[in-house]
């Protein structure tokens, strides 16, 4: 049993340098002067403005004409949580297909470490169980059972790899509720990973996202 840490990966756009960001930022205004028929007032340093001006106005339509994929690399609970925006699209690691018994998963399944795991004897008991459940879960499959029968044996804490695209209104939804906890304070191993990525995101698109503060 491999145990790791929760973690993201930001796949598109690319953010080492300011090209995809700008890019971003002149698409949205590209389409946002569309309503006004007001492209003549287009510049190279022009959509930056543009974009924090439509932000403020809460003209929140125009940033759907951008986007951005993150991959997440979570435990079956919080996946539970991804999915449940509904805007976005979602590809997912698959426990029907995925048999944890070939060389290619090494063998072995891979859970998240949650992070309240303060002391050795919750974390025996964690770990107990986790590797109960992979004892299992290979036992079952020596009996014949197929991967998708198996994982019923499999525990929460599984980690899963979830591939999320969504227009850039959806990501500043979904931040407000898992980042800042607009509808109450997120769970702890969402917070985990989705304040991590706003902070990058807002670093590097402030005009989009600089509004959205975290509590203190």
């Amino acid at each position: 049993m491999k145990i790791i840490n929760a973690s993201y990966e930001i796949i598109r756009p690319n953010m080492d340098g300011p090209e995809a960001r700008n890019a971003i930022y002149q698409l949205i205004e590209q389409a946002g002067r569309t309503c006004y028929k007001s492209e003549d007032r287009i510049t190279p340093e022009s959509a930056a403005k543009f974009v924090s001006d439509t932000v403020k106005r809460g003209h929140e339509a125009m940033l759907e004409h951008a986007s951005m994929t993150v991959k997440f690399i979570v435990d079956r609970g919080v996946s539970h949580e991804l999915v449940r925006h509904r805007l976005f699209s979602f590809a997912q690691e698959s426990t029907r297909y995925c048999n944890y018994s070939k060389d290619k998963f090494g063998k072995e399944i891979t859970v998240i470490r949650p992070l309240w795991l303060q002391d050795d004897l919750a974390r025996d008991l964690w770990e107990t169980a986790c590797d109960s459940a992979e004892k299992a879960y290979f036992r079952l499959l020596d009996e014949g059972w197929s991967p998708q029968q198996a994982r019923a044996v499999l525990p929460n804490s599984l980690k899963t790899e979830v591939v999320i695209t969504g227009n850039m209104r959806e990501w500043r939804h979904f931040f407000r509720l898992r980042a800042a906890g607009t509808t109450g304070t997120p769970h702890p191993q969402m917070a985990e990973v989705a304040i991590p990525l706003f902070l990058k995101v807002r670093e590097y698109m402030p005009e989009l996202f600089g509004d959205i503060k975290l509590p203190e």
